[in-house]
């Protein structure tokens, strides 16, 4: 696939979105402003001043494919153009990219488990102007390794009304959402069952009588009265990094008289997960408490709940560590929101290619260093 090539493809998916300046003020073509920025970002740049220094090293070679009517943009260039961005049709725009994407790798049996979580980007918060730190709500494919889409809210409390949002863009029909405890709740289970999706979702103490009532029939199950209430148990052992972690997994799926559980939308099962930390000399157990819409098969939801972990590990550490997004001071209009949709794009397409053996931080170095090796990340999850 050719220069141009990648780009008209790029174009299919990110070139329709609407021009946020003013006609007759547009020097330079918003296409090729996010094609090079999402370039640039896979190259390692984190601000728009390495974008637009990027761009410049790299004029010669981008002039070969892009028409460039007002040369390289300034970095004012950049930052105006990814603040007065609509966000809503940039994410819109990235979901139907990876749904197509998706939909076109080799299906199998399993079940895609599909972690929604919130990130903080902490210094998006402006104090001076009284802007809140914006917190983005993401959708990741354990399953593909891939981030799937994202929304917008401010603080973790604001997730329950933003992860309804989320789930009526993507689509989930046939996977496993899991959620924590913020998000335990019944419009959004409702919400799951309604888009063909099962669920897994966290208990805590703010979950009040449901909570209560989950724990103590665990608690009670250990008594030989109820002990035929358990349905089905399941161990799975973690090892790695100088620790041992074991997950013990008992679920009940006889619960017909748990008032407060038979409120939930399609639920089916509930679960217990004991999880036990050996490492050197210490150990520490915590219990977790789950509600699912699964039939209560231990080995299943021990696993699914596992998964959930791989969005903080395999996408937000990634963003914190690999892209530097809590030090990103972006905060103007709608610029930390559209340059977080900039890093899972380059996110994605990094994680896709599978030409060399390298980490995510090799790939980007290497991309900076060749332009050509950039370029065909740039070609990844194309038609």
């Amino acid at each position: 696939m050719n220069e141009s090539n990648i780009f008209a493809n790029f174009q299919e998916y990110f070139g329709k979105l609407t021009e946020p300046r003013q006609p007759g003020k547009i020097t330079h073509l918003l296409d090729e402003i996010l094609f090079i920025v999402v370039l640039a970002v896979i190259s390692g740049s984190e601000d728009f001043d390495d974008i637009a220094f990027f761009a410049n090293k790299r004029k010669g070679w981008l002039s070969t494919f892009l028409k460039l009517p007002g040369g390289i943009p300034s970095h004012d260039t950049f930052n105006r153009v990814l603040c007065a961005l609509d966000p809503s049709q940039f994410e819109q725009a990235f979901i139907d990219w990876i749904s197509y994407y998706k939909d076109q790798l080799p299906q199998t049996d399993e079940k895609d488990v599909v972690p929604i979580d919130g990130k903080t980007i902490c210094n998006s918060k402006d104090t001076s102007s009284g802007q809140k730190a914006v917190h983005m709500v993401s959708a990741m494919s354990t399953k593909y390794g891939l981030i799937l889409g994202q929304k917008k809210c401010y603080e973790k409390s604001n997730e329950i009304t933003a992860i309804p949002v989320l789930l009526e863009t993507l689509d989930v029909k046939g996977t496993i959402i899991t959620i924590d405890a913020m998000g335990t709740q019944k419009n959004i289970a409702k919400t799951i069952i309604e888009r063909k999706a099962d669920y897994i979702l966290a208990l805590k103490g703010n979950q009040g009588n449901l909570n209560e009532e989950v724990v103590g029939f665990f608690e009670k199950v250990n008594t030989p009265a109820f002990a035929h209430y358990l349905y089905q148990e399941d161990t799975d052992v973690d090892k790695g990094h100088g620790r041992i972690e074991t997950r013990f997994c008992q679920t009940i799926n006889n619960f017909d008289w748990l008032y407060e559980a038979l409120q939930w939308k399609g639920i089916q099962s509930i679960a217990k997960v004991t999880s036990t930390v050996i490492k050197g000399d210490k150990q520490t157990i915590e219990q977790r408490y789950y509600i699912s819409s699964l039939d209560g098969n231990a080995s299943l939801l021990n696993r699914a709940i596992r998964k959930h972990w791989h969005i903080e590990n395999k996408l937000h550490w990634v963003l914190d560590v690999l892209f530097k997004e809590d030090y990103s001071r972006i905060r103007t209009g709608n610029g930390a929101e559209n340059m977080s949709i900039i890093r899972k794009i380059a996110l994605n397409k990094l994680k896709t290619d599978s030409s060399v053996k390298a980490s995510l931080k090799s790939k980007r170095h290497m991309a900076a260093w060749d332009p050509n090796y950039a370029l065909y990340i740039m070609s990844q999850m194309m038609r």
